[in-house]
């Protein structure tokens, strides 16, 4: 199941893990990204707090966490190849692994239907 937060960012679960990356639609209005900062392995997060950050040609430019849990792992392909969120944004361009701490959260986030509305594509 992948769901989308309202900040572009996207989570594919997986049991009581989610995949977080940003959405094909922010990389391509970011333009070229150069640079990803990355959040550290162990790390709790809360829904909506600022996650990562990914930098572009254009900007800077805050990953927010679109659930709240646990950072269990980090991708580490986007250090030496942080292009990977422009030519993959929503499969190999992915940014961390978390552990879901409030499941019932998935609920406030967007299908891929609602979501394609909601960026009017």
């Amino acid at each position: 199941m992948k769901k989308y937060s309202d900040q572009h960012e996207w989570i594919l679960i997986d049991g009581t893990t989610g995949t977080v990356g940003i959405s094909d639609y922010a990389q391509s209005q970011l333009g070229d990204i150069v640079f990803t900062e990355l959040p550290a392995v162990g790390k709790d997060i809360s829904k909506g707090a600022e996650a990562a950050v990914v930098e572009s040609v254009k900007a800077a430019s805050e990953v927010y966490a679109p659930v709240s849990g646990k950072i269990i792992e980090i991708n580490p392909d986007l250090e030496a190849t942080p292009d990977l969120v422009n030519s993959s944004p929503e499969t190999k361009g992915w940014f961390f692994k978390v552990e879901l701490s409030n499941p019932s959260e998935l609920d406030t986030l967007m299908d891929e239907a609602a979501y394609k509305t909601f960026i009017g594509a």
